[in-house]
This record gives structure tokens, C-alpha cells and sequence, in this order.
């Protein structure tokens, strides 16, 4: 199965190739456009193209859709945004203004007939239709972080947020439109993907409606011949052409916890304390004394891609264990800084004489080095940028001991004895913040068979006292009561766990002081999602997914229920879908549970959610929750 990102660029190249097929020439000669898009199309766009590689495709200069623009007179136009009413009047108006030489209009998801038609008036009124190329819908409304990661927005994730679908005052209407909204969005995916799922769904929540309404958005395409999107699987060998994939829809009700827990990897501790976003982070650096005496703090943008062999692997790596391998990285380029200095001294190069060269044995050894002198300078680039990054990191560890936060909380949902108790925590005033005590308190909480009212009580005042809003505690509170969840929500996290390793970390001319961060090795271990999808993805009968429905929207009649073709083998390719917001911790357990199983390959998993969100964002989500309450 080729990854979601790699189909995704695919198509907007194309897209971008005037919605040519690419080929040799035109890698060799492309031909020169200008790129407008929406504040969407940009989020879909920047994760996925880099600025070089849009000049490579011929993109002179891309611009914002509602930015003032000059007219450029004989460049082709290519414009990649939402079919909205405000960006169709944009449109009309740069036709009216003619500023452009042709236009290929590019809608991120399918326009409406209506819109349609006002767009071919508006191209009449400007007396410019032969300008007007193509019209294609490109069925592209999601983004895509990983090959095997996709969000459906960052602008305007609030519409379709965890808050949004579980607030009190909400009109069947607003959740419908809610639905719709992203169950387009899945469209998308299994459009670009080429393939249509078999999908589950637990019953009775949000996951159900979207199950529902996809099922019947994938049936109705199917049934339409003549404009299907899917009528190239049997035409042509899909990826899937042996089996198709699973579609697990997830609500977030069905964990609570992980999405407040502290973390220990890479990528995860990135999105938690410094607000990774869209492959994207933002770190301040120290620029040395202000002439005032201060510290002057600058800030720096570093892009975490697919291109940068150090990130890929180690993302999901443990952080003591990605600060070791800084440091490997960082003795490599020394060492091979100094052979090039060495070989220029041997050759008198030091004082710029070239006659040295000339005479050498040394020289082609020279020129090898010299010519692997740009992979010097990127690894160099590299190996600053994750230090600065690393460094971000580790001084909020520290400085909130979240290394003691999330060993503690790995103890709690493991159900192992702690060596210091939660009151203990809560009450120590040098450690940490009310935000991160509050998280510790709720995991506890979830975790709890049956912690008494009078406890509750205690804890409450304990949490008031240390400076935290209880608010999200009161919407987590009535949570437990209505969920059925209680009754497997203590059992829900197994065999999970951390154990302290002694490493060659604090040696000495190390760049980071990890003196009094605990090395900790993270236990393997499945999360509620992870098991889930195994269950249903091997096919396991057990109480928590007997009671799954089950639609398949190649079958002409819907059957429902949990019946299922019994004779069915176990699925190779899943992708599990988190109504209400999803997180890098799930998205690494299930990494690595797909690697887990067997050959390279075997099982292939892609997570997608509504959007992402760290715990600072779910907890002021909980907030706003429990604030109704009151």
C-alpha cells in the first residue's frame, strides 16, 4: 500500500503539472506558473512540498487567494482552494480584473452544481470562458503528516473538535453539519487512496453517524458509473486489488487518558511541549546580552520532514536515547571535519597555494572530500537543528519534572505501587505546573475502581489549592458516570510500565546536561486504540468489538449489525479514525504495534483524527466542557 502522504503528493503534482501526467520533459522543462491558495490549501500544501521542489515544478511565486495581487498577463494560473462562497467571488473578480493569462481552477473538495454554475456566470460577465481551462474537483480535503498519518484541518479544527461534538447546547442540525463536514473529509481519503473500506464502528456515539454517513456517501459514488471515483479497482491493479483495507472509525470517548498523559519520545514530547504543528516547530534560542543587560531570545523555525534521515529515525525513539545519538551524530562530523583539515594541511593548502595540488598524490582524495562537503554542511544543519530542538525539550523537563510525571502515570495505568503518593505530588509545591498536576489527578482518576466521594473531595481541594482550574475535573467526572466505559476503563491499560537504565548519557563534553533526568526505557505495550484495532484487524472475538457494526459499501443491500462474513481472512491494511481529536502518543504505539507484527510490511496501519491535539489543547477543551456544568 503506497502511503496516504505519497499518494497526496502525487496528486498535486499533477495538479500542479496543469493537471498533466508528469514525465521526463517536463522534469526537464517545466512550464512556468503562478500558485494561489486558500489558508486550506496551504495547510494541505506546506507539510508535503517544499519551496524548491514547487520552483522545480515551474512555480515562480505562490500567493494567498485574498492577498492583493498585480496582474502578470501571460502566465498561466493555477488556484487550489475550497469551493466557498467568499473564494468564488475572489475568483470572479481576478477574472474580471484579467489577471491572468489562463486559468486552471483546482477545488480541494467537489464544488456544488449551484457554485458551479455561478462560477461559468461570473466567467461570462468577464467576458473571459476560452481563459477558463479546467475546472477539476481534486478530492484533497485532508492533510497528511506522515505516510502513514493524516489530520483533516488545522484551520478551523475548532468546527469539528472534541468540544464541538460533546458540548450541551447542540442542534441536531450543528452535529449534522459537523458529520458531513467530516465524513467529506474521509471521502477524500479513500478517494486519493484509491480504495473502498470495509468499515466498523462501535455503536451509539459519533464514530456510529460517521460510519453510517460514509458508508452511504461510498455507496452512492459506487453506484453512479459514470462519474464513480472507484471504478479504477477493477480497471486497473489497485494497491488493495488482493484485500481491501479496514476502516476502524473510533470515537474519543474510548480513551480518555492518553490524550492527557505526560510522554517520553521524540516527536510526541515536540508536539506536547513545544506545539509541534503541521511537521512544523518553533524554538527560542538564546542570541546571547542584550545591550540592556538582558537576554536577547530569538526565535527559529525548523521543519521536521521526511527528508531528514535523523528525525525519521528517531522520532520515536525515548529522548535520553535521542540525546545519546545527537551526540554520536556530532563526534561523526567532527571527525570528518577534521580529515578534510588535515588533508588540506598535508597539502599546504592552509596558505592558498595551488601548487600544491597539483604535485599530490592527496588529490583525489581532496576532491572526494570536497565533494562530499554539501553532506558535511546539511548533517552539520541537521545536527544544530536537533539540538536546539533537544535542548528546548530537556529544559522542560526539568523545569517540571515531566520525566517523574510520566513515569508515575505509565505506574498508574500499568497498576503498579507507587513509591510516592498522588496527594504526595499534587501538594509538593516545587514541582511543576497546576496543568501537569491536574493531567497526573484525571489519569489517576480514570484509572480508579472506585475512588469514594469524600476522596474526591480531598483531591478537588488539594488541586484548587495548587492553582488548577477543576473544570475539566467536572466534565471528566460526569464522563465517567455515563460512560459504559467505567466498567473496562480500569482494565484498559495493561502491562505498561518504565524501567530506569543507567546509560553512558552524562558523559563528559556532552552538549546536554541530563544530570537529575531519569533515563527511562519505555515497556512495551498496547494502548485501548492499538488493541482495537488488533482485535478487529486478526479478527479476535472479544467483548469490547462483538458488539461493533459492520458495513460494506460494495454489498447492493446494507446488512447490519455485527454479522460479518465469518470466512473473512485477517485484514492486512487498516486505517483507524479518531472522532475528537488524535495525538502522537496512539500514532507511535501504533507504529510500533504494526512493526511488532512480523514481517516488514505484513501489517500496515495509518491513523488518522479530526486534528491533533496535545494535552495542553484537550484540557482547555475539558475546560470549556466543564464550565457548562457549573
Amino acid at each position: 500500500m503506497a502511503g496516504i502522504r505519497e499518494k497526496q503528493i502525487a496528486t498535486l503534482r499533477q495538479m500542479l503539472n496543469l493537471n498533466q501526467p508528469i514525465s521526463k520533459s517536463t522534469v526537464n522543462e517545466p512550464t512556468w506558473k503562478i500558485l494561489i491558495y486558500d489558508r486550506f490549501g496551504q495547510d494541505i500544501i506546506s507539510p508535503l512540498i517544499s519551496v524548491r521542489e514547487l520552483r522545480e515544478l515551474g512555480v515562480t511565486l505562490h500567493v494567498q487567494l485574498h492577498s492583493d495581487r498585480d496582474p502578470i498577463p501571460d502566465v498561466p494560473a493555477v488556484y487550489f482552494c475550497m469551493p466557498s462562497e467568499e473564494n468564488l467571488g475572489r475568483i470572479g473578480q481576478d477574472l474580471q480584473n484579467g489577471l491572468y493569462d489562463t486559468y486552471h481552477l483546482n477545488f480541494i473538495s467537489p464544488i456544488s452544481r449551484q457554485r458551479l454554475e455561478d462560477l461559468a456566470a461570473a466567467a461570462l460577465h468577464a467576458n473571459c470562458v476560452t481563459s477558463v481551462h479546467k475546472v477539476f474537483d481534486q478530492y484533497l480535503n485532508f492533510i497528511s503528516l506522515e505516510d502513514d498519518m493524516f489530520i483533516l484541518k488545522h484551520q478551523n479544527s475548532d468546527a469539528i473538535s472534541y468540544y464541538s461534538i460533546n458540548k450541551g447546547e447542540m442542534k441536531d442540525t450543528d452535529m449534522d453539519a459537523i458529520m458531513d463536514n467530516i465524513v467529506d473529509s474521509l471521502f477524500c481519503v479513500f478517494a486519493t487512496l484509491g480504495a473502498v473500506p470495509i468499515i466498523r464502528s462501535p455503536r451509539g456515539n459519533a464514530a456510529e453517524m460517521v460510519a453510517e454517513k460514509l458508508d452511504k456517501k461510498l455507496r452512492e459514488n459506487l453506484r453512479d458509473t459514470r462519474n464513480s471515483l472507484f471504478i479504477m479497482e477493477a480497471g486497473q491493479a489497485s494497491h488493495y486489488s488482493f484485500q481491501r483495507p479496514l476502516l476502524i472509525v473510533l470515537d474519543r470517548n474510548v480513551d480518555m487518558a492518553t490524550p492527557l498523559h505526560h510522554t517520553w519520545t521524540y516527536q510526541a514530547l515536540a508536539h506536547d511541549v513545544l506545539d509541534l504543528s503541521l511537521n512544523r516547530v518553533v524554538v527560542e534560542e538564546n542570541a546571547g546580552r542584550s545591550p540592556s543587560g538582558g537576554t536577547k531570545v530569538k526565535t527559529r523555525a525548523c521543519d521536521l520532514d521526511a527528508t531528514d534521515k535523523f528525525w525519521i529515525g528517531h522520532k520515536g525513539s525515548p529522548f535520553p536515547t535521542v540525546v545519546e545519538a545527537i551526540q554520536v551524530e556530532l563526534e561523526e562530523y567532527k571527525s570528518s571535519e577534521e580529515e578534510v583539515k588535515k588533508l588540506k594541511a598535508s597539502m599546504g593548502l592552509d596558505n592558498d597555494s595551488d601548487a600544491a595540488i597539483m604535485m599530490s598524490d592527496n588529490t583525489a582524495k581532496l576532491t572526494s572530500a570536497v565533494n562530499t562537503l554539501p553532506q558535511l554542511l546539511e548533517k552539520k544543519r541537521l545536527i544544530d537543528m536537533h539540538t536546539t530542538i533537544a535542548t528546548a525539550i530537556l529544559n522542560h523537563i526539568k523545569a517540571r519534572k515531566l520525566d517523574t510525571f510520566f513515569e508515575v502515570e505509565e505506574k498508574v495505568m500499568g497498576k503498579v505501587a507507587l513509591d510516592k503518593g498522588i496527594m504526595e505530588i499534587i501538594t509538593d509545591n516545587d514541582s511543576s505546573t497546576p496543568e501537569d498536576k491536574m493531567r497526573l489527578f484525571i489519569i489517576y482518576y480514570i484509572c480508579s475502581l472506585n475512588m469514594s466521594e469524600v476522596e474526591l473531595d480531598r483531591f478537588s481541594s488539594a488541586l484548587q489549592n495548587a492553582g488548577c482550574d477543576l473544570a475539566p475535573l467536572a466534565y471528566i467526572r460526569r464522563w465517567k458516570q455515563y460512560t459504559r466505559v467505567t466498567t473496562n476503563a480500569t482494565s484498559q491499560y495493561m502491562g505498561s510500565g518504565t524501567k530506569t537504565v543507567f546509560s553512558k548519557l552524562v558523559s563528559q563534553g556532552s552538549a546536554f546536561v541530563m544530570e537529575g533526568v531519569k533515563n527511562l526505557v519505555v515497556k512495551k505495550h498496547n494502548l485501548p486504540v492499538t488493541r482495537i484495532v488488533d482485535e478487529l484487524m486478526e479478527l479476535k472475538s472479544s467483548p469490547e468489538t462483538e458488539d461493533y457494526r459492520h458495513f460494506d459499501p460494495k454489498q447492493l443491500r446494507q446488512v447490519d449489525g455485527a454479522q460479518q462474513p465469518r470466512s473473512r481472512a485477517p485484514f492486512h491494511d487498516a486505517i483507524v479514525f479518531v472522532v475528537g481529536g488524535g495525538n502522537y502518543i496512539e500514532y507511535q504505539n501504533l507504529v510500533d504495534y504494526a512493526k511488532s507484527k512480523g514481517v516488514q510490511g505484513s501489517k500496515r496501519v495509518i491513523y488518522g483524527a479530526t486534528s491533533l491535539n496535545n494535552a495542553k489543547q484537550f484540557l482547555k477543551q475539558l475546560s470549556l466542557l466543564g464550565q457548562e456544568i457549573h
